[in-house]
């Protein structure tokens, strides 16, 4: 075989085994940029009855308006992840592929997890290792899920005071600082609206995924399966 064909297979080869990340990482740019765009023109809309000049796209994007809406969106979906992976070791729904199986609450043993002496030679490094190593990367997933939420939650409260004060300032009123923001009704209204869509999204998810189904899904059972079947995956 020759080496531009198989640097083409390769290539092809790439796109397929990543296709699913790559995918949603198109999507959410693409997605981004159409946010910008909209944002933009409202923003200028609100500028133009305020009496105030309009700015470019570029300069929109650098606003802390711009930031607040990217970063609530962001905040809301860690912590939906945070909550599900750190839920489902303890909790189960019976009929669901997102549960695990009834009688595997908990954090399972070593053998089951593959951990320490029962890592298989293509086990992550770490998960052979019996020190704060293995327990640290027993839950790093969770872990990172929850910094992540932790870190775009801070981001949010500053680039929402900022917008805030700036409302205020057009309005000739004096800015509030960080700490008198967190206890506005803005921020809490802001914050809370994305929660609750993202556990309804994920309570929506886990129940009817029990009676229903989507033929090829790994977050589907398979479509005979019977509606009791648990942590079964099609």
């Amino acid at each position: 075989m020759s080496d531009d064909r198989q640097q083409e297979r390769q290539t092809r080869g790439f796109w397929r085994d990543n296709s699913l990340t790559l995918t949603f990482g198109t999507a959410f740019l693409l997605v981004l940029v159409g946010q910008a765009i909209a944002g933009h023109a409202e923003f200028n809309d609100q500028l133009t009855v305020d009496g105030l000049q309009r700015i470019s796209l570029g300069e929109y994007v650098t606003t802390s308006d711009f930031a607040v809406d990217v970063t609530e969106n962001w905040q809301s979906e860690f912590l939906q992840f945070f909550l599900f992976i750190f839920g489902t070791v303890w909790l189960v729904q019976r009929g669901s592929p997102e549960s695990k199986e009834l009688h595997k609450t908990g954090t399972e043993s070593d053998r089951e997890q593959r951990l320490g002496d029962h890592a298989q030679a293509d086990s992550p490094r770490w998960a052979g290792t019996k020190d704060w190593r293995q327990r640290l990367y027993a839950r790093s997933l969770g872990l990172v899920m929850g910094c992540l939420f932790v870190a775009s939650w801070f981001a949010q409260s500053i680039t929402g005071m900022a917008a805030y004060d700036e409302q205020r300032l057009r309005q000739l009123q004096d800015p509030v600082g960080w700490g008198a923001y967190l206890a506005q009704p803005d921020f809490w209204s802001r914050t809370l609206q994305n929660w609750q869509s993202e556990l309804l999204a994920v309570a929506a998810m886990v129940i009817l995924s029990v009676y229903l189904r989507q033929r090829g899904s790994p977050e589907s059972k398979p479509v005979g399966a019977p509606h009791t079947s648990t942590g079964v995956e099609g």
